[in-house]
């Protein structure tokens, strides 16, 4: 009931209590009008128009930034009566106004409206939202038809053009960072002047008759290991991690890019799906850092840590360095605190400070210490 309408009614009482106790039948007549009138808009708003609701997303996951567009097709599904309704749609937390006006039964409509994509997470997207009221204004209803879709807006991604050498075999034969195990047997050639005769397999050369040298490959491959830190407590600025999340969607870009192992882990949870969903969905909580760094010692899932932080994470970088002996190459960017001290971290922490995605972009191509 709108407040014309419990206008009305309360009207309408007073009037009926009036013509009854004084013996105005012309009262007691506009109260019986007034109460037909209420209940004549109540069944003219609580007519149910039967309609269907199909959505696309063109596309429904998108950068930062990028242009994204919902479809919305509204069809009258009912067999005798054409529809002219008010209808809105939920987009985000704003309102998108869907004209349905002469909607005859078995007809469509069509609109597309842009969605928004300036801030990285799901915007979802629906019900629709029909009001119906009567004439006169003194009900009003409202009713929801389909379902919502999520629109995914990932982190911006900045192309990154290095990668990490990993573990590799140095060039005078001396094994560096190759654990044991990595170089392994590939196939057999013939003696070339120059090959080491410890790599002469002598059993072939009798049967051949000449001499044939094993020919081993290096197995191991550069494993990415990053970690985003997801503590409150380390971004005063909430932009800050909008850049600590760019930044680590660059890297798992460019990783699947080459073709490199990457696995991507959150201070307070392991992903789990897609990394960029696990992006889009990540939120500033509460974590415990010191565990997430025990669990990381202990499994070794790389060869090279990528820890992300903002200027609440300065503080913990001495304990992430410790990971050293564990990982041979050990990188941690700071986002947001380009005014602090610089980082003093030695040989055994590589550390990029940066403003947002844009500069971490071009301080990691020019890392060289990989």
């Amino acid at each position: 009931m709108t407040a014309r309408g419990i206008a009305l009614l309360v009207a309408a009482a007073a009037l009926l209590v009036a013509g009854f106790t004084f013996g105005y039948p012309d009262l007691a007549l506009l109260g019986v009008v007034a109460v037909m009138a209420t209940g004549c808009a109540l069944v003219f708003a609580f007519w149910r128009p039967r309609l269907g609701v199909r959505r696309v997303a063109e596309p429904d996951r998108v950068a930062r930034g990028e242009s994204a567009r919902m479809r919305l097709t509204v069809s009258n599904t009912s067999r005798l009566r054409a529809a002219s309704l008010i209808a809105t749609d939920r987009c985000g937390g704003a309102g998108v106004p869907v004209p349905l006006l002469r909607l005859r039964p078995g007809m469509d409509t069509t609109v597309e409206y842009p969605v928004p994509t300036t801030r990285r997470g799901i915007v979802p997207i629906g019900p629709l939202r029909v009001t119906r009221g009567d004439p006169l204004g003194l009900v009003t209803l409202d009713r929801t038809y389909g379902d919502v879709v999520n629109v995914w807006v990932h982190p911006r991604i900045h192309l990154l053009r290095a990668t990490p050498a990993g573990m590799a075999r140095s060039l005078d034969g001396r094994i560096d960072k190759v654990p044991h195990g990595t170089i392994t047997f590939d196939a057999l050639r013939e003696y070339v002047i120059g090959d080491e005769l410890r790599r002469v397999h002598w059993r072939s050369s009798a049967k051949v008759g000449e001499l044939m040298v094993r020919e081993q490959l290096d197995t191991s491959e550069p494993t990415i290991v990053v970690l985003l830190d997801d503590r409150a407590r380390s971004y005063p600025d909430p932009e800050a991690f909008e850049s600590a999340c760019e930044a680590a969607a660059s890297i798992v870009a460019a990783a699947v890019r080459e073709d490199l192992p990457v696995g991507l882990h959150l201070v307070t949870s392991v992903a789990a799906g897609p990394f960029l969903d696990v992006l889009t969905e990540a939120a500033l909580t509460a974590g415990d850092l010191d565990a997430t760094l025990r669990r990381l010692r202990a499994q070794r899932l790389g060869d090279t840590l990528v820890f992300l932080t903002g200027p609440g994470g300065r503080g913990d970088l001495g304990t992430v360095s410790s990971l050293r002996g564990t990982y041979p190459v050990v990188l941690a960017a700071l986002f947001g605190d380009r005014d602090a001290a610089p980082v003093a971290a030695g040989d055994r922490l590589i550390v990029i400070e940066a403003a947002d995605g844009a500069e971490f972009a071009a301080a990691w191509d020019g890392v060289r210490g990989w």
